[in-house]
């Protein structure tokens, strides 16, 4: 018989109620024993809402319950290395928010204490997790696409829910730790986990918000084999949330659009008005309502790797591992912003393919000439793109086949 877990959840914001919605809904063996927010009105409001037996303000008490064999870390970026550290020395499995420091050698101190305590570790990655992304993640693998040379990562919206986003101190950064950790993320995943990220040119400003951090950014990612990430993030954006995905290989395309075009559209004059979708702006109009969120966004798929994993004893996924390499093309990001160069990922630890070999699709010939396109003309003949390998010369052939 399968095991049930019991959840200590960290935090009762947005991403603790979509958490909690998740783990009572799908498997519904595992449930939140325990709840902790620091503000002890939300803490008892919360267990009230989601049924959770136990709630208090002390972490180390949420954290150390004895009843619970899980930590669920749903706080603050600048939380999350403590509240690491407290778990591992409970001994309980951790899985983390994104991003998972506010920079790589947070990122690295955690990856550290919870291999040298032996807990199972797993990142909250919930946007690879989305069903469109898993099932395209499939069809890459098996390689319908080919060798893949380019994906392409948006998330935008009109800024985040609660106020320490916004503080750069507590955040590690603004849209580019809080959005471009899943862009990066989402490209990783389809370029090759195993493919070493090796350089970063970003673009980052401040220019709507009366903040320290970015509230725009643009970067591209240049991998080991020659493939290119490239990543758009802003808190500007109107509309509510746009989440896009794009990936090209020598064999086809993919394009992903997971939310503000859901597919599900209604006007209304305002009446009856209520939630529409995490990020929408508008209670009337034309909306884009989402059918069931927690599914959409990547929550569902996301909790039951991590709960097999677990129980199987298996890696997950995402590990802490996946989050220390995002926070290390983050800060690659950063000091792009700054210096307007080039600057190199740095990883201490790289536990991919040493020397991945670079991109090349198969070449043909014809009469000694490599063949560079073949295409179907509109009178129905092929013409050829040629090359001469000795003196570089390019020609083109039209024949009836």
């Amino acid at each position: 018989m399968a095991k049930s877990h019991k959840i200590a959840m960290l935090g009762t914001g947005l991403i603790g109620m979509f958490y909690t919605m998740t783990l009572h809904g799908q498997r519904s063996r595992d449930s939140v024993h325990t709840v902790y927010s620091r503000s002890e009105d939300r803490a008892r409001a919360f267990a009230q809402e989601w049924g959770i037996p136990k709630w208090t303000t002390n972490l180390a008490e949420a954290i150390e319950d004895s009843e619970c064999d899980v930590v669920v870390i749903g706080l603050p970026n600048h939380l999350h290395e403590e509240c690491v550290r407290l778990a591992a020395a409970a001994g309980k499995a951790i899985l983390c928010t994104k991003p998972l420091g506010r920079t790589a050698d947070e990122a690295k101190r955690m990856l550290d204490i919870v291999e040298e305590a032996g807990v199972f570790a797993g990142y909250l990655e919930d946007l690879c997790y989305t069903p469109k992304t898993l099932k395209a993640l499939k069809s890459v693998k098996s390689g319908a696409l080919g060798q893949i040379t380019w994906a392409r990562s948006r998330e935008t919206h009109p800024g985040p829910h609660s106020d320490w986003f916004w503080d750069l101190e507590q955040a590690g950064g603004g849209a580019i730790v809080d959005l471009g950790c899943h862009c990066i993320e989402i490209i990783r995943n389809f370029i090759g986990k195993e493919i070493r990220p090796v350089e970063v040119m970003c673009w980052a400003d401040t220019l709507v918000h009366p903040i320290e951090a970015e509230d725009n950014g643009i970067a591209l990612i240049r991998f080991q084999n020659g493939a290119i990430g490239q990543f758009e993030v802003s808190w500007t954006f109107r509309g509510g949330m746009d989440l896009r995905d794009e990936v090209a290989g020598t064999e086809g395309t993919l394009w992903l659009n997971h939310f503000l075009r859901t597919g599900f559209e209604m006007y209304t004059s305002g009446a009856g008005t209520g939630y529409v979708a995490e990020k929408a702006e508008s209670e009337s109009g034309w909306l884009f309502p989402v059918g069931d969120e927690v599914s959409e966004l990547g929550y569902v798929d996301m909790f039951t790797d991590m709960f097999n994993a677990l129980e199987s004893d298996s890696a997950p996924m995402e590990s802490f591992y996946d989050g220390y390499v995002v926070n290390a093309i983050i800060d690659a990001c950063y000091r792009s912003a700054q210096s307007r160069q080039w600057e190199p990922v740095e990883l201490a630890v790289w536990r991919g393919e040493e020397n991945a070999p670079r991109i090349g699709g198969g070449q043909s010939e014809i009469d000694g000439l490599l063949v560079i396109k073949r295409e179907r003309m509109p009178d129905g003949k092929v013409k050829l793109i040629l090359k001469n390998r000795e003196t570089g010369e390019i020609s083109q052939r039209v024949t009836e086949e």
